[in-house]
């Protein structure tokens, strides 16, 4: 694997605490934010308490995090309150999709760039991709060239590329049902398998884990669709088919769960070398936020948000890889 130039050496090693894992807070919500403070309040939430609610995650909570992701609509303020060792990680695409085109297209922000990203703090770029793999080629392809453009970009700027990918079935909109959790690790591994190629420019893939846990023998409720050993091989299968450092989102799973997912990849051989973890940290911190104001809030991150990230730094430290060990180490990664 060619080796990183000194920008995304450098920014990678921002981004990831002393021992290369990547153990990054993710508060890049947009809307669904927007959505879980009105729920919570019982009427309409606007710009300024999404600002707020952001600000307070990265004060509190950045001082145990080895990064952060934020988006530029509503996230610098965020930026500025975090802690000085904290890396800084940008969105770049616009929030969501538009539901009534077929193929779930992405767009970036129209005022910025990834130099203007870079110009203004970020340490590496986010772009969030939905995929299906089995969709056409008519969609596809206009992905593939789309991910093309914005690796060249961070190429020129050179700063980290973070692909995230996100799958779906075009043909099933039930991504929690039975039938999805039967495909999901075809849908999911053989997006791994496309965007960990060179022409993407990638640095870091942040990928969903490749089964639904709620259906893991071990782990379901109710029915389930994967043996244990069955879900352990698609973990592996997963780790294999990256070159590139790969991370996993928790997918607004809860803390406990995603902790558990974590230790799981571990035992099954996953080489994962981090986490971008969002809701999963500081979901449950909303409520407070949104019916009790600020103080209630930094308490509740004080406490239990600060726990969720304590108790998920523990187990990266015992399950995850560095992510220079995916170039045999932090001096092969990198040499003047």
């Amino acid at each position: 694997m060619a080796k990183l130039t000194e920008g995304k050496f450098n920014g990678l090693n921002k981004l990831s605490d002393h021992n290369g894992i990547i153990g990054a807070l993710a508060i890049d919500q947009r809307g669904s934010l927007q959505k879980m403070i009105a729920t919570a309040k019982g009427g309409e939430a606007d710009a300024s308490s999404i600002k707020d609610f952001k600000v307070l995650v990265s004060r509190e909570l950045t001082p145990y995090a080895s990064s952060i992701l934020l988006d530029p609509e509503f996230g610098w303020p965020a930026a500025e309150q975090r802690d000085a060792d904290a890396g800084l990680l940008v969105a770049y695409e616009k929030t969501g999709y538009d539901a009534n085109e077929v193929g779930r297209l992405p767009d970036l922000l129209p005022v910025w760039s990834v130099k203007r990203l870079k110009e203004k703090g970020a340490d590496a770029v986010k772009l969030l991709l939905y995929y299906d793999v089995d969709e056409g080629e008519a969609i596809n392809d206009q992905k593939h060239a789309f991910v093309e453009r914005v690796g060249l970009e961070c190429v020129a700027e050179d700063i980290p590329f973070f692909l995230e990918i996100v799958s779906y079935d075009a043909n099933n909109d039930d991504v929690k049902g039975a039938a999805y959790a039967k495909v999901k690790p075809h849908k999911v591994n053989d997006a791994v398998k496309e965007f960990t190629k060179p022409r993407y420019n990638v640095d870091v893939l942040k990928v969903e884990v490749p089964v639904n846990m709620n259906y893991v023998e071990g782990f379901a409720d109710g029915e389930a669709v994967y043996t244990k050993k069955e879900a352990q091989r698609y973990f592996k299968e997963q780790s294999d088919a990256s070159t590139l450092p790969f991370i996993f989102l928790s997918a607004g799973v809860s803390a406990e769960l995603f902790q558990k997912t974590l230790q799981f990849a571990a035992e099954a051989g996953s080489q994962f070398n981090g986490v971008l973890c969002g809701r999963a940290t500081w979901k449950n911190g909303v409520e407070p936020f949104a019916k009790e104001g600020e103080k209630a809030a930094v308490e509740w991150l004080q406490t239990t948000g600060r726990k969720n990230i304590d108790d998920l730094n523990k187990v990266l430290k015992e399950t995850a890889k560095p992510w220079w060990s995916r170039y045999g180490s932090k001096e092969l990664a990198f040499s003047k």
